[in-house]
């Protein structure tokens, strides 16, 4: 995600989408750029304006599925609260896991 906004940085600085400009904008935030994921930007976006660019992506992120999961049900008289809480733990600790994922982390700034 990191490389794909730094493309598109230096689309609207009116610079050419390349592995030099690519690497100084990460570069300018701290991040080291890799090699081989500018590439594959670069490969991607070769060839296109940054309407086109832009507009694929929004019909990429209209397919994607963003429905979320439905409430908690309800307790019962005399019901324990244990196993919601436990479910509960659940879901932050899953919570915590994806967003130390790399590539959805949106850590251009970190």
């Amino acid at each position: 995600m990191r490389y794909v906004a730094a493309a598109l940085l230096a689309a609207l600085g009116e610079q050419t989408i390349d592995a030099k400009n690519i690497k100084n904008i990460l570069g300018s935030v701290g991040i080291e750029a890799e090699s081989d994921k500018i590439d594959l930007v670069i490969k991607a976006t070769t060839g296109k304006n940054l309407e086109e660019l832009i507009a694929e992506g929004q019909t990429k992120l209209a397919s994607m599925p963003a429905g979320g999961g439905g409430g908690a049900a309800a307790g019962t008289e005399g019901g324990s609260a244990a196993p919601a809480a436990e479910a509960a733990k659940e879901e932050k600790k899953e919570e915590e896991e994806e967003e130390e994922d790399d590539d959805m982390g949106f850590g251009l700034f970190d």
